[in-house]
């Protein structure tokens, strides 16, 4: 019952681009389980209306994230053919209720990974290459008052994904140590290294095979998987620009107008 109510109060939110209070204030019992089930009850709601799932993405990975948004954990979420768009593309604000960019590394699979026990060796093998990546996060929840079940039922509280055009194989790349700058209107506003996505954006990955398989669901060949946010999250607001740059595999640039 909370499952499909809690999906039905989400998917109205989004519809109407209006908030409501947290699914852990209106279900204090809600389970981290039950919160996972309403996720894939949306999901699977929006797939019978046409959408199709592209991939995946982990939220949560960094301290910075955790810290901002009072987590301890790793999320997840799915992404759809109709929350893409590519470098450079320039995005309307009015998709969004609360948006914030996040700025990763996006791995682009050639074969399913299937947990649980999912290496870090086999991550390397099952992916084709790599491409920075923007994230916009969003929260149906008021003001971003998330619990963890908050934002795991509200699909990790993911909105959008700007893949970048520099497909970049994993050969000679050192993940833990590639450098990130990120970029808002030209000004530089942080930076951060591959490590600090537990410790490792292919351990991210990893995680991710592995806690899926609980559910029943695989990273299929194919997918895009965003790995978690090396930094903060930032808020977007009218004509903004980021750009977020990576040693080695390139840039990724995204405009946002009302």
């Amino acid at each position: 019952m909370i499952i499909d109510e809690a999906a039905a109060r989400l998917m109205e939110a989004e519809e109407r681009k209006k908030v409501i209070e947290p699914l852990t204030v209106t279900y204090p019992g809600i389970t981290v389980d039950e919160a996972y089930l309403t996720q894939l009850e949306i999901v699977q709601r929006r797939v019978a209306k046409g959408a199709k799932i592209v991939g995946k993405k982990i939220g949560a990975t960094s301290k910075a994230i955790q810290n901002m948004f009072g987590v301890n954990q790793p999320d997840y979420g799915h992404l759809l053919d109709d929350m893409m768009f590519v470098d450079g593309d320039t995005i309307s604000l009015k998709q969004y209720i609360q948006p914030k960019v996040e700025c990763e590394i996006a791995f682009i699979l050639k074969k399913d990974l299937k947990g649980p026990n999912i290496t870090l060796m086999d991550v390397i093998e099952a992916t084709d290459y790599i491409v920075p990546a923007i994230e916009v996060i969003d929260s149906r929840i008021l003001d971003w008052k998330i619990k963890f079940e908050d934002t795991v039922a509200d699909n990790g509280s993911s909105a959008s994904a700007i893949i970048g055009g520099n497909p970049t194989k994993l050969n000679g790349i050192d993940l833990a140590h590639i450098g990130m700058v990120v970029y808002k209107n030209g000004v530089m506003i942080d930076s951060a290294a591959g490590a600090a996505v537990l410790g490792n954006p292919l351990r991210a990955v990893a995680w991710l095979a592995n806690s899926l398989s609980k559910y029943e669901v695989s990273l299929k060949a194919g997918e895009i998987i965003l790995s978690g946010a090396l930094t903060s999250a930032v808020e977007i607001e009218d004509q903004d620009t980021f750009t977020a740059e990576f040693a080695h595999i390139g840039s990724v640039s995204a405009t946002f107008k009302r």
